[in-house]
């Protein structure tokens, strides 16, 4: 007696195969071949679990953090690549504190770049207790605001080690999770891979004490000629 495979089950489910085919597999199970029902029987339910969900609407939030963990497709990018230099013009932890206050408490990190023509927001926000952090970015073109900044690969390098990578969406927003280390650097390719634009990411440090990420001392400012007591 021949049986089937069950990849010819899933092709007799999908409704692929051919008229001949298909009339000598329902005839083969009609025939009582209980393997052959049992693996017919699983595909049919299959095919209605993935029918339902695939009517389920995802939440971009989880689409976003699902392209953070599993890798995009290969770019196939050009030999020689144009490195744009960035040129951090914000960084929160160089703001000042307000007059009076000791000190202050950041939980995260957040900074600005210009490279060329493109602006890089990066916002680094680390877990508590935990060396794992997740950044939260957005590259546009200031020069031209209503370019499409979408399906930018976008990937996070210690050296030359891939630690994350994902792509872009149509606001030009991307998301990463990762483990915190040191020299860590995002890397964003423009133009086909052509162009490659190099940010730099903090290492948040964490408060041996509390397991969070460590404050940041500000300077209490007094007024000129007051000496501390």
């Amino acid at each position: 007696m021949k049986h089937y495979g069950i990849a010819q089950w899933v092709d007799f489910t999908r409704g692929v195969v051919t008229p001949v085919e298909r009339d000598e597999m329902q005839d083969h199970l009609a025939g009582g071949c209980h393997d052959c029902r049992s693996i017919s029987s699983f595909c049919d339910k299959l095919a209605v679990v993935c029918g339902r969900v695939a009517m389920t609407a995802v939440p971009a939030e989880v689409v976003r953090q699902a392209r953070a963990i599993f890798p995009s497709a290969q770019v196939q990018r050009p030999r020689h690549v144009f490195r744009i230099a960035a040129q951090l013009v914000y960084d929160s932890f160089l703001v000042p504190s307000p007059a009076g206050l000791r000190s202050s408490w950041q939980v995260g990190w957040q900074g600005l770049f210009h490279a060329g023509d493109c602006s890089v927001d990066l916002r680094v926000e680390p877990e508590l207790r935990s060396q794992k952090a997740s950044v939260v970015g957005q590259i546009s073109n200031h020069a031209s605001p209503g370019r499409e900044m979408s399906g930018l690969p976008v990937y996070l390098k210690a050296g030359r080690l891939v630690v994350a990578e994902t792509r872009s969406n149509r606001f030009g927003e991307f998301q990463l999770e990762y483990e915190q280390q040191g020299k860590l650097q995002i890397w964003i390719y423009l133009d086909g891979g052509s162009k490659c634009v190099q940010v730099p990411l903090k290492k948040l440090a964490q408060d041996k004490g509390s397991g969070g990420p460590r404050s940041i001392d500000a300077p209490i400012r007094k007024p000129r000629g007051e000496e501390r007591q």
